[in-house]
């Protein structure tokens, strides 16, 4: 357990000690981009590597346990990750700055379509789980998708600069807020019925192996 305390540290501090701070620019500026950018992300990658290593050697240490109860709640807030995960990666050309409607298709629900869509299924899995690893484990993650929103939130920002503002009245972080504060509508012909059709193939292939890849069933 202390090998995947230190491996989360690592992790969070490599992102918000380096990516989300001063210390990027100056590094890019000494580095180039193109190194800084293959160098972050290598220890990136191998903070991964060695937090999900940590994990699977954790010993299993019951904080609420496994809800039964709230597997098939799970499994619809799954489906909801991954329908806004997949549809926002998809949906690049959702954001139409200096058009009447700045924010189309999946861009009404919610601002960070990926974002939280990750973040759900970060969220599910402390949930589920009801063991210490897990909870450091995905509520590590949950941190740095929750964190990073503002970074991506700055880049946009400054992307979009005078636009900014007409989007963001037009938008929400949280889903349907906009929509729900009348600040946007839902428009479900600007949704691409591909889109959401890759990604209950991508939710249904994970159900199905999740048993046999992660050793836990996702519905009994």
């Amino acid at each position: 357990m202390i090998q995947l305390l230190f491996a989360a540290a690592f992790f969070l501090g490599l992102h918000f000690g380096v990516a989300g701070t001063s210390l990027r620019p100056r590094l890019i500026a000494r580095l180039g981009v193109k190194t800084y950018h293959a160098g972050f992300g290598a220890l990136s990658l191998l903070g991964l590597f060695w937090l999900l290593h940590a994990y699977r050697g954790a010993g299993y240490v019951e904080t609420w346990g496994p809800l039964a109860w709230f597997k098939p709640v799970a499994a619809a807030l799954m489906l909801a990750a991954f329908l806004l995960a997949v549809i926002g990666a998809l949906s690049r050309d959702a954001i139409r700055p200096g058009e009447p409607e700045p924010a189309a298709g999946v861009q009404r629900v919610t601002r960070h379509p990926v974002l939280c869509g990750l973040a759900l299924w970060a969220a599910v899995h402390v949930l589920a789980n009801g063991d210490l690893a897990a909870l450091i484990l995905f509520g590590a993650l949950l941190v740095l998708v929750v964190g990073g929103g503002r970074s991506v939130a700055a880049k946009r920002r400054e992307k979009l600069g005078p636009a900014w503002p007409a989007y963001a009245a037009a938008t929400s972080v949280v889903p349907f807020l906009a929509i729900v504060q009348g600040r946007n509508r839902l428009a479900w012909r600007e949704l691409k019925g591909w889109q959401a059709v890759l990604a209950l193939l991508l939710y249904a292939t994970v159900m199905h192996f999740h048993l046999r890849l992660f050793g836990v069933s996702p519905l009994l």
